[in-house]
This record gives structure tokens, sequence and C-alpha cells, in this order.
């Protein structure tokens, strides 16, 4: 229940059209419990007495009750329709404001399927749950009231059978709930498996296609859609059989109120008419038990979503800027003072292990190393994508958590290894660097990243349209408009992590001579190729997460065996063909 609580506060936008709701809500069960007394004095006397006008006058009455329970059920249907679709887009937009502000380490603890479902089908949940809940929620307790209260008043022996059966509604109740309760948190886990399956199956179809593995994929959605059936059946299975077991024991108490209530007639002691009217609140009665244990049911998945959801809304950013930030990045200096990074506080070992580096504005840096040489894991550190665990990352002299985090990352263009781009225009995805760009501008970012022929080639040149993950380019060309799209922040520190691995060698030398003219900028370029760095005024090489060796090209080639065996294996295993190409990327 708390954490319905907590998900109450997004209802009090639309808090007038929920009070608006119950309000309605009452005044038609009102309207709906009139009805069965102005029925008995109908019975009773109208009919008894042969006297038109009592029947005719009672009848209107029944008739304008009736008309009045629709026209105030008609008005709840929108104001709760209000404040549910209100409330399901209020959740869904706190969630995805809150994911927006969660760091990396934030998103490892989430996977991305099980984000989907929690903004999707938890929020869905909840939201039908006050449509759906609201009702019956308001109306069960007043008709039961009402209706127990007059049947106490029209036969206060024949209403004890209700006092009888509530015990054994109570049980039966209890014991679905108990059964169902953690089920539903088990189906909104399974419907994370199939939203993950979903995703990756799509994400790499190519893949699936190239190697033909369709049978084998659609093996594992298999799996996880059995998962979701099994267990949605299981649930469903304990939560249906509510309905049949509060039947079974009402039916029962209807059966004993006609048996008791005929012997009832035939002593005198009850008119014919109140027998009726108190089978009609006999039926609202049951009506409104089973309501209420569909309440019950109702508020048993919710509160399984509304968990999921909150642990969402209550997980705290892993990054904070300070009370006072600075706005402001002096320069694109870099300084790693004894860094040392680690994903997980419970990680057996640093990812970074002691880095010491100095990057001064303006230099050039390359970073080499294996797989798994945390090159990656180093860059992020820059524009705080993760925090140091011990140590600190200065940019332009300042500790990088001094600054405002939307300050720091302006000043830093990332073209990280995945190459992410967005559905619509060429245009549109450039901009992401500077949304006031004009033509001209957007021109220049794009001969600079090699990137302008390949879009004058296309129909309707920066208005051609992306399709998602920026489908219709190729992985050179995704590459080529990254750079572009980061060159447009202007920014004092440019990383490119890898970007240049799908492009051809004379393409990526066009693109250094480009890089190389922006002297204002500090360049840190992690790369595979040595012909990549070699022209860079510091080459870092990585190895195991340490710094192994720093120098120039020259300096390594002398001195770093390391360097050397990358050397080799690169620009002489072509014997004639690698120092040819070595001259050309040294010019």
């Amino acid at each position: 229940m708390r954490d319905l609580k907590y998900l109450g506060r997004y209802l009090r936008p639309y808090r007038w059209d929920l009070f608006l709701a119950i309000f309605l809500v009452f005044v038609e069960s009102a309207f709906e419990m009139i009805i069965p007394v102005l029925m008995s004095r109908l019975v009773d006397v109208g009919i008894e007495t042969g006297d038109l006008g009592l029947i005719l006058a009672q009848g209107g009455k029944m008739l304008l009750c009736a008309a009045l329970a629709l026209i105030t059920g008609l008005l709840y249907a929108r104001y709760a329709a209000r404040a549910s679709y209100g409330f399901g887009a209020e959740l869904r937009q706190a969630q995805y404001r809150q994911i927006q502000r969660f760091a990396f380490e934030n998103l490892d603890r989430f996977s991305a399927p099980s984000l989907v479902t929690r903004l999707t089908a938890d929020a869905t949940v909840l939201q039908n749950a006050v449509i759906s809940g609201l009702r019956p929620l308001v109306r069960s307790p007043v008709m039961l009231v009402f209706g127990v209260g007059l049947s106490f008043f029209l036969n206060a022996k024949l209403a004890m059978i209700f006092v009888l059966t509530a015990p054994a509604l109570g049980l039966i109740l209890f014991w679905i709930v108990h059964k169902v309760s953690p089920l539903y948190a088990r189906q909104q886990v399974a419907i994370d498996h199939v939203n993950g399956q979903v995703q990756e199956s799509l994400t790499a179809i190519r893949a699936i296609k190239a190697f033909v593995r369709g049978d084998y994929e659609a093996e594992r959605f298999d799996e996880v859609n059995t998962e979701l059936r099994d267990t949605s059946l299981k649930t469903f299975g304990y939560a249906v059989r509510n309905q049949p077991a509060f039947q079974a024991v009402m039916y029962l108490a209807v059966v004993s109120i006609m048996w008791f209530g005929g012997r009832y007639i035939a002593a005198g002691t009850m008119t014919v008419g109140e027998l009726t009217g108190f089978l009609t609140y006999v039926l609202q009665v049951m009506n409104s038990q089973m309501m209420i244990s569909n309440v019950f049911l109702l508020l048993t998945r919710s509160l399984a979503s509304a968990h999921r959801i909150h642990e969402v809304l209550e997980e705290q950013p892993a990054l904070h800027a300070p009370d006072a930030p600075r706005r402001t990045v002096p320069d694109g200096s870099v300084v790693f003072e004894d860094v040392s990074f680690r994903y997980h506080a419970d990680a057996k070992e640093d990812a970074l292990s002691h880095v010491s580096l100095t990057i001064r504005p303006g230099q050039t840096i390359g970073i080499l190393g294996g797989t798994g040489s945390a090159k990656t894991t180093l860059v992020q550190l820059i524009p705080r994508l993760y925090d140091a665990s011990e140590g600190r990352v200065l940019v332009g002299g300042h500790d990088v958590r001094e600054y405002d985090l939307a300050a720091l990352r302006d000043a830093v263009g990332i073209v990280l290894q995945v190459n992410t781009l967005f559905s619509g225009s060429i245009r549109e995805n450039l901009r992401w660097g500077n949304p006031s760009a004009d033509d001209t501008v957007l021109w220049r970012a794009c001969e600079q990243a090699c990137a302008d022929a390949f879009i004058r080639s296309k129909p309707g040149g920066l208005d051609a349209q992306l399709g998602q993950g920026g489908a219709g380019v190729s992985g050179g060309q995704k590459q080529r408009l990254c750079i572009a799209r980061a060159l447009l922040k202007n920014p004092k520190i440019l990383i490119l992590d890898d970007s240049t691995s799908a492009v051809d060698t004379a393409t990526e030398a066009n693109i250094r001579a480009a890089l190389s003219a922006l002297t204002n900028v500090t360049k840190i370029v992690i790369a595979q190729r040595v012909t990549s760095v070699m022209g860079a005024d510091q080459i870092v090489i990585l190895d195991d997460g340490k710094i192994h060796a720093i120098g120039t090209h020259a300096q390594l080639l002398a001195q770093d065996p390391i360097y050397q065996e990358i050397y080799e294996s690169q620009m002489k295993g072509d014997g004639e063909h690698g120092e040819a190409l070595y001259r050309k990327t040294a010019r």
C-alpha cells in the first residue's frame, strides 16, 4: 500500500475529476437504492388495491430514479476516464523524465525491456485500476451498507442470513488473494522477458537472416511466450475462482431467503411486496460483494505494478551536481589524478587502476590497447558518464563533480563505439549537436567529417529521411554523421572512440587532416589502427586497466615492446604495401 500511496501524488492534477466521479457514484447508488422501496409500495398497495394512480405514480418515480441513475452513471464515466487516463499519462511521463536523469550506473540496474514494461504495461494496469476499480470501490460499500441496512429494516430475522454468509465470503477472498498476489509479480516479469526477446530479435534482424537463425530465434521466443502463457494461466486460474465461489454462497443465501421468506408470508409476518423488495436488495448486496472481491483482485495486481513503477521513481540518480555548480568549462585540459574505477561496488577488480594522465588544451592524444583494456571506460569519466571510484578527473582545471552536468557535457563532444542515429531527416540528426545551426554550419561540419559527398548524393540532401537507428546509411556513413554531429557542438574536448573503424584509410586520413586544423580543441582518439594515432602529440598504451606506456610514435616505436608488436603486425604485415600506407597516413 505504501507504493500506491506514493503514486497517488500523480493523481493530484486530476483530483477534482476524481472527486466528482466519486460523488456521482454515490448519487447513482442512492437513486438505485430508492427503487426497491418504491417497488415494495407499488406491489403491496398499488397492485393489492388496484390503485392505478398509485401504480403510475410509483412507476413514474422508479423511471425517474432509473433515468437519473443513468445520467449520473454517464457523467461518472466522463470524469473517471479523465482521471484515469490522466493518471496513466502522468506515470509514464514521470518515469520517462526519471530515466533521462539516470546515470549509466542507474541504467545498469534496470534492463531496457523491464523499463519498457514499466512505462507501458505497468502504467496501463494502474490506469485501468482507476477507471475499472473506482466505481465498484465506491459503489460496492454504499450498496452493501444501504442494502443490508434496508434489508434489516424490512425483516431483521431474514437479514441475519447475510451475517452468516459474510465469513465464508471473506475466507474465500483471502485464500484467492493469497494465491494470486505473488503470481501477478511473476506475470509482469514474464512480460519483461517477452519484450526483451522481441527487442533483441528486431534489433538483430539482419544478423538473424544472414545466419539463417530464424527458427532458432522463434524457439527462443516460444520459450518466453510459453512462460508468460503458463504464468498467466496459473494466475487467472486462481482469480476466476472468485466468481463461481461467491455465486455459490450467494445463491445459497437466496434459496434460504426464499425458503424462510415464503414461510413468513404464509405466517402473515411478511408481505409479498416486502419479500420482492428484500430480494432486490439481496441481488444488490450480492453484486456489491462480487464487485468488492473483484476490486481486491484488481488491487492485488495493481500493487505488483505499483511496486515496479515506484522502484523506478525512487531510484536516486547516481550523479549529482553541487548546490552551486560551475557552468563554464574554461578550456579543454584533462587531468586524471590517480584514478581507479569499478562498475559495481562489489566488483572483485577495478576496471581502471591508478591512472594518472595530463592532457593539455589543444593536444591530440591517441589511446591504444587490447580488447578489455578499459579504453572506453577511461574516456567516459571525462563527461562524467560515470564517476571515478577513487582519485579525481579534472576538466579545465576543476573536478568534473564541480560542474553542472549539462554544462560539462556540452563542452565535450563524444562519438562512442556504437553509433546511434534516430528516425527523421539527416538535418534533424545533425542538429542534436546544435539545434540552431543553419545549412552553412551543417555543411561545414559535414565537410570536416567527410560526410558531405554522400549526403549530396541522396535525394533531398540534408532532408533525406533515415529509418529507426539510422537505417538507410552504411556503417561508415553513420560514423561520419556522428562525427559531424559532435563537431557541431563546438566542443572544447572531442572524443573519438574507434569512430573511424568503418571508413577506408583514405577517408580516415582526410578526417584526421580536418580535425588537426581544430587547434583549440583537445582531441582524444581511441583506435585499433596505429595509423589513426601516429600523428598524435602523445600516445597512451593501456593494458588491463593500467597505463603501460606514454610517448610519441617515435618514442614508443623505439622503446615499447607492446607498441612495436602492434606496429609490426599492422604496418609490416603486408611488406611494401604496409610501408606505403605508413608514409601516406603520416603526411
